[in-house]
């Protein structure tokens, strides 16, 4: 057994593409050797900015010999079928093997012996094949031999190749560029050709010529070391693991150093000041005792220099007060413009071509945000200030701040509006309203921030379903789920008692007339949609699909179409989840569907009769009956009251009699009156049940 190492040499591969190219370098290997029949004891994948290697731990210096049959004709087929099956083999009628299948008759067999292989040679073949495989998302020709669609293609010209098994050179040619013992060292520290001895000295003769081969070290030493700096100056690193490792691609011997900018440009919004740092430079930042953001950044360089830094320090201040000066012109002219003016320049951007322009969009948003809030469903909210926050709320996606830094926007809009004196709850509302944008964000509670973003969610979803543009499969490119996903968050967390449809029919242009039928359909379309994000969302608290549709599907006051809410929805939902899983709701369950189960069979569904009018009933019927006139009315008034616990206790109380009854009362019993009275019981029951939720959807 040996260890094998490859590397592959390039110009800077982009930091965004490292980490997924070492993940398919050891794909594609592992799959190459599976198919000659190797297998590693353990594959090591390292990636920098100029190259692409691995270790394949514990190789047989050879493959196993191997024996292939393939099955043939029968042994008195026609000679052309002969004839091509000894061509397709390379064998003579003599070598080939007779065998009887289960029928009798006999089959011809080819056995073909073959031998095992040098594991070198299936490494000279594997390897090209998976760098002209290889599946960048972008790539590139380069020199004469792009001039044609045959030539190699990767992420940068690739100008070298280590291949070694054990101490031996893996020959091997790759558009010109043949495999070697040399590689080279750090871009500056170590500009010469290191030569190799193979996997076991590698990743030390490389660190010793400045270069760390690990990405997750690459990723430690950056995140310790700037932790280190911070601390030393008595501040806090913000920390980012997306642009530790986005550093760590940039770098091959990582050097963090800390240096400082004008506190003059911290008026500018903390905001602005992280994404400039972040995104233009990739910078860290850091916090001072206080939490406030510090005049201070850490950069990473990717050099050792011999005066600690200072001239690299003193580089990138001076790249970044000018990105700082950028944004502190932006934050002035922008605030030279009231919001409402800035507002009006939303008329020259289409929302979708068949739903106007953003402009069109934040009209009836802010309709909608009134409605709520005079209505009543968004509880004490100011209807004046819903609509002023809605009418701005888009306003800074005209400001060059925004057109600069669009992740900002909203952000921005709150502090333009800070900025002009507008009340707090506006300027709260305007930069909040875009929330929550995914699964664990902050939920608004603030009325006038709730009635917003409300309005802006469901003007979205509305309008995509009145013109047809809903989700399908995994297409959703107007992030549709998303959005109802948040509005979702927003009515549980903040208790909106309104029903979906009202909410639907609640925009424009609905409520100025009846619905047509495509307004209809669109809306039966929205509540199946809302139905689906439910369970999703209700999925990560650990809510189950069944339990969801029991309460959905049994119709009336809580179906999402009814009279009600979402919130009374889950109410009953999260109640009867923790119902259905004590032994009183299993049990009781079992006894629904044994009782629904004989009720299918019946081709008419029974009359409803009161056995104390008839026969003498089984002591069991009586105290089923007794039971149900005792829970029926319990349960009725808790659904009523939306004390679900308490309607889920007194279906528990029909658990015992039920059983009782099963156990001792025959229900097809030979006498016609006795028959229909105690389906007729079993109907009571059923339909006593579905009074709560409709247990046919619970499965178990």
């Amino acid at each position: 057994m040996t260890d094998f190492l490859l590397e592959l040499r390039c110009e800077e591969i982009p930091a965004r593409m490292q980490q997924k190219a070492s993940e398919d370098l050891a794909r594609l290997f592992t799959e190459k050797l599976a198919e000659a029949g190797l297998k590693a004891e353990g594959i090591e994948s390292f990636v920098t900015p100029r190259r692409l290697a691995l270790i394949a731990r514990g190789l047989p210096l050879r493959t196993e010999a191997v024996n292939e049959e393939l099955k043939g004709p029968r042994a008195d087929a026609p000679p052309q079928a002969l004839a091509g099956f000894l061509g397709k083999t390379g064998l003579t009628r003599e070598q080939l093997v007779e065998r009887p299948d289960a029928k009798g008759n006999v089959i011809l067999f080819a056995v073909i012996e073959k031998p095992g292989r040098a594991t070198s040679d299936v490494l000279a073949e594997a390897v090209p094949a998976i760098v002209r495989a290889f599946p960048w998302p972008k790539s590139m020709r380069w020199g004469s031999a792009s001039q044609t669609t045959e030539s190699l293609r990767w992420v940068r010209p690739l100008q070298g190749i280590v291949a070694i098994l054990g101490e031996e050179l893996v020959d091997m040619e790759i558009e010109g560029v043949r495999s070697g013992f040399a590689t080279l060292g750090h871009r500056f520290h170590h500009p010469d050709q290191i030569t190799i001895g193979g996997a076991n000295d590698y990743v030390e003769k490389l660190r010793a010529c400045h270069v760390v081969v690990d990405h997750a070290e690459r990723m430690g030493i950056i995140e310790a070391k700037a932790q280190d700096a911070a601390a030393a100056r008595g501040l806090t690193l913000v920390v980012d693991r997306g642009l530790v490792a986005e550093n760590a691609g940039l770098t091959e011997w990582p050097v963090p150093l800390l240096g400082d900018f004008d506190p003059a440009f911290l008026e500018v919004p903390p905001e602005v000041i992280q994404l400039t740092l972040r995104t233009n430079q990739k910078y860290f930042v850091l916090r001072n005792a206080a939490g406030n953001l510090a005049s201070v950044f850490i950069c990473t360089a990717n050099i050792e220099a011999h005066d600690g830094g200072a001239a690299i320090i003193a580089g990138n201040r001076k790249v970044l007060a000018a990105r700082l000066s950028d944004a502190r012109f932006f934050w002035e002219q922008d605030k030279k413009t009231p919001l409402a003016e800035h507002a009006r320049k939303l008329e020259r951007i289409t929302f979708h071509e068949k739903l106007g322009t953003v402009a069109d969009k934040v009209e009836r948003v802010a309709k909608l945000a009134e409605w709520l809030a005079t209505e009543g469903i968004v509880p004490h909210c100011d209807p004046a200030l819903a609509r002023q926050a809605a009418e701005l709320c888009k306003a800074d996606l005209v400001t060059e701040m925004v057109g600069e830094f669009p992740e900002l926007q909203g952000i921005m809009g709150g502090y333009y509006a800070r900025a002009e004196g507008l009340p707090d709850a506006v300027a709260d509302a305007i930069r909040d309203h875009y929330k929550p944008v995914g699964q664990g964000d902050e939920v608004p509670t603030a009325p006038v921030t709730v009635a917003v973003s409300l309005a802006d969610k469901l003007d979205t979803l509305s309008r995509f379903f009145l013109i047809d543009e809903r989700p399908t499969g995994s297409k959703d490119p107007f992030a549709l789920r998303r959005a109802a996903l948040g509005l979702i968050a927003l009515i549980i967390t903040n208790s909106v008692r309104i029903s979906i449809y009202d909410l639907f029919h609640a925009s424009e242009p609905l409520s100025k007339g009846s619905p047509d039928m495509g307004a209809i359909l669109a809306a039966d379309h929205f509540n199946d949609f809302i139905i689906d994000r439910i369970k999703v969302q209700q999925r990560d608290f650990g809510v189950r699909h069944d339990v969801i549709d029991a309460v959905v599907f049994l119709g009336g006051d809580d179906d999402i179409g009814g009279e009600r809410d979402l919130v009374r929805l889950l109410g009953r939902v999260k109640a009867l989840q923790l119902f259905v899983e004590t032994a009183d709701g299993t049990n009781l369950l079992a006894g629904y569907k044994r009782a629904t189960n004989i009720l299918k069979k019946e081709a008419q569904p029974p009359i409803a009769y009161d056995v104390r009018n008839g026969y003498a009933p089984e002591p069991a019927e009586t105290a089923l009956i007794a039971a149900l006139d005792a829970a029926e009315p319990r349960a009725a008034e808790a659904i009523a009251n939306e004390d679900f616990a308490a309607a889920m206790a007194a279906l528990a109380t029909l658990r015992a009699p039920i059983d009782a009854f099963f156990d001792n009362v025959t229900v097809n019993d030979p006498d016609p009156e006795k028959r229909s009275a105690r389906l007729a019981l079993l109907a009571r029951m059923r339909d006593a049940v579905h009074g709560v939720a409709d247990f046919s959807r619970i499965e178990g």
